[in-house]
């Protein structure tokens, strides 16, 4: 029967290639239950694998041929396709800080918090690939943004914001290309075509951790012998890996120095501690032991207690707390005590902290091959994973023409894309042309150039965005974004030479004097970089006084019929008038166009009241305004309506002081 013939009935080989052994599956989906008819684990006979990563790929291709062959002859069948996993303990984990000067006129958007996320991960990336002993290439599985900053200010969302500099934290978790490609060397060596392939505790947790289950926060450790894998589950998917250098061996070899023993010795007495009572064995010189398990267990507490404490330590690692339970799988899973010990560290009753075996594992059906233990829990897990196989774990894509593979451990969109293929984020945001800098009015001035075209991204040809979907197979194309215009200013784009006023009915320019670099200036000059510009604006009345030189107090000045104080603002198209007062033999005159000539004596003042001339006379410690009612015709004795007193155009009180040249007004407003 070929492969084909195999798999259109359903089946598929899922190959789980260990450090210690490499286990074979052969099985199907069948009403809901993954029914497994055939099992065939081969070891190695040597040290071909150090951690879950290929070193010898001869040897490890050896002992999957012997897996495959006896796959093949059992289900009389020829096998080329397979789905396999890659080792979670080959995983890496960095923090970085990236940040980046940002116009701080500009609000801080979507595309640039991506793009700065994309650079740190290509950073966290760079950083791994740059501490390793030899070249090894990299790609992220995962990230989190710890913190966010605006100006060294922590923020919880900068989006909308402005400011000069933003800066993040970000924690990304990363897998070594070599382990991913060492696998498929492998694979192609058997002309085996690798038709799923997923990520070691993701297989895991599909079995061992029902789906209705991973909204919960739990803990999978996976105890093999160099190594402990912890993976958490949160909100029905997996949010965090980690990995302990503790593991089965520590035990092996407590009990190989505390009894004399070879390892492989040291390793089966390890096995049979939770099977017999009694252990038999010799040690390296032929003394005979026969011990109760429990004596020996006593023994070696100190060992398993400190593994223990090294899978709690890095389980509140990666979960930042204990979580609601810990599921051990793995044959390390298997040492007495350690789950207890385990419960402890973590401050989790014992019963929270339990071994999965396969006969925990719902929905699963043994057809043929009778098999227990945590040490089948992954092989099974990548068989359920690829007989179920709503999606790829691990898809291929194609950026600019060239091939990247990406782990899919969430909704892959095109910065995960462009963090793999190493593209300059920078290059994402356009950025504006050359900016100018020069000195207005001695003060410091940067003209901004123009922004460029913003980067265009195509899915299959079809136009998208840094935040699009991607799945297998896509063709992605990045075109970056281009730079803007340089800056390109005319003397007259940033002074306002044509605002005019309007001083007693003629038209005059607010700005004179201009000069560039103490040299005259029209608008239409070009404005070059250092340019010291200086040039004088009426702006107030008490520049308007300097501009005429005249004296504020010998002036009647108002700005659109209103007299105006001297620090009054005067704006585009005002009208202003300027009214001398006149001085006739030591008796001033507020108004030569008047019809009446008032004389005063040097002990009066005189004031315009609702557009009446009014002399009053001086008094100690000054007039003030009510005494205007003195010296008019208005009647306040019958109300009708609010009394309004004005000053100089503003709201005045009984108690304000008046003198020559006020200009007052009283009515009622109904």
């Amino acid at each position: 029967m070929t492969y084909e013939e195999l798999s259109n009935s359903g089946f598929v080989f899922a190959l789980d290639i260990g450090t210690r052994s490499v286990v074979g599956i052969l099985g199907k989906k069948e009403n809901d239950k993954i029914n497994i008819e055939y099992i065939a684990v081969e070891f190695h006979q040597k040290r071909v694998m150090y951690n879950g990563q290929i070193h010898d790929i001869d040897g490890v291709t050896e002992i999957v041929r012997k897996v495959k062959t006896n796959l093949e002859e059992k289900a009389q069948c020829s096998l080329d396709q397979v789905s396999i996993a890659v080792a979670g303990r080959s995983l890496k984990t960095n923090k970085v800080t990236i940040d980046r000067e940002i116009d701080s006129t500009k609000d801080i958007d979507k595309d640039l918090i991506n793009s700065l996320e994309v650079e740190g991960l290509q950073k966290a990336q760079y950083e791994l690939e740059k501490q390793g002993e030899e070249y090894t290439k990299y790609f992220c599985v995962g990230h989190t943004v710890v913190h966010y900053y605006i100006n060294d200010g922590i923020i919880t969302n900068p989006l909308g914001h402005k400011g000069n500099k933003i800066k993040l934290d970000i924690l990304a978790t990363f897998l070594p290309q070599i382990v991913v490609d060492s696998l498929y060397v492998v694979t192609s060596k058997l002309n085996l075509e690798v038709s799923y392939m997923t990520l070691e505790p993701i297989a895991a947790i599909e079995v061992a951790i029902p789906e209705n289950a991973r909204l919960l926060n739990l803990a999978l450790v996976d105890i093999g012998a160099g190594t402990s894998d912890v993976a958490i589950t949160k909100e029905g998917t997996v949010v965090a890996y980690g990995m302990t250098a503790s593991a089965g061996d520590d035990i092996t070899e407590e009990i190989s120095r505390c009894y004399l023993l070879d390892f492989d010795t040291a390793e089966n007495l390890k096995i049979n501690l939770c099977k017999e009572k009694i252990q038999k064995f010799s040690d390296i010189v032929g003394i005979q032991y026969e011990i109760e398990s429990e004596e020996i267990l006593k023994k070696i507490e100190s060992a398993i207690k400190k593994v223990a404490k090294l899978i709690a330590s890095n389980i509140i690692e990666q979960n930042g707390k204990s979580p609601s339970a810990v599921f051990l799988i793995g044959g390390g899973s298997q040492i007495p005590y350690l789950n207890t010990f385990i419960a402890k560290e973590l401050n989790l009753p014992e019963e929270r902290v339990v071994v999965r075996g396969i006969e925990t594992i719902k929905n699963t059906v043994l057809i043929k091959e009778p098999i227990s233990g945590p040490e089948y829990i992954t092989p099974i897990g990548i068989l359920a994973k690829a007989v179920n196989n709503q999606e790829l774990d691990f898809i291929e894509i194609y950026i600019n023409g060239q091939r990247f593979k990406l782990f899919q451990t969430k909704k892959l969109k095109v910065k995960d894309a462009l963090v793999l293929a190493g593209f300059n984020p920078r290059k994402l945001i356009p950025k504006r042309g050359k900016s100018i800098n020069i000195i207005l009015n001695d003060n410091n001035r940067t003209l901004y150039g123009e922004y460029g075209e913003v980067a265009e991204i195509l899915i299959n040809g079809k136009a998208s965005n840094i935040e699009s979907s991607i799945k297998d197979g896509d063709i992605i194309k990045v075109h970056p974004a281009e730079e803007g215009q340089p800056a390109t200013y005319l003397l007259k784009d940033i002074v306002p030479l044509e605002d005019e006023i309007f001083i007693n009915g003629e038209s005059t320019l607010q700005v004179y004097n201009c000069t560039i670099n103490n040299e005259k200036a029209e608008g239409d000059i070009i404005i070059k970089e250092d340019d010291h510009i200086q040039y004088c604006r009426i702006e107030s009345i008490e520049n308007l006084c300097s501009y005429m030189d005249v004296s504020y107090d010998e002036y009647i000045i108002k700005i659109n019929d209103k007299i105006a104080p001297l620090d009054e603002k005067i704006r585009h198209n005002d009208y202003v008038s300027v009214e001398k007062k006149v001085f006739v033999n030591n008796l001033q005159e507020v108004e030569d166009n008047s019809k009446e000539q008032l004389r005063l004596t040097k002990e009066s003042i005189l004031v315009k009241c609702n557009d009446s001339l009014v002399e009053i006379p001086k008094k100690n410690g000054g007039v003030i305004f009510v005494d205007i009612f003195d010296y008019i015709d208005f009647d306040r004795s019958a109300v009708q309506g609010k009394l309004v007193l004005l000053l100089n155009g503003h709201d005045a009180n009984y108690t304000d002081f008046i003198e020559t040249g006020d200009e007052i007004r009283v009515y009622w407003d109904n």
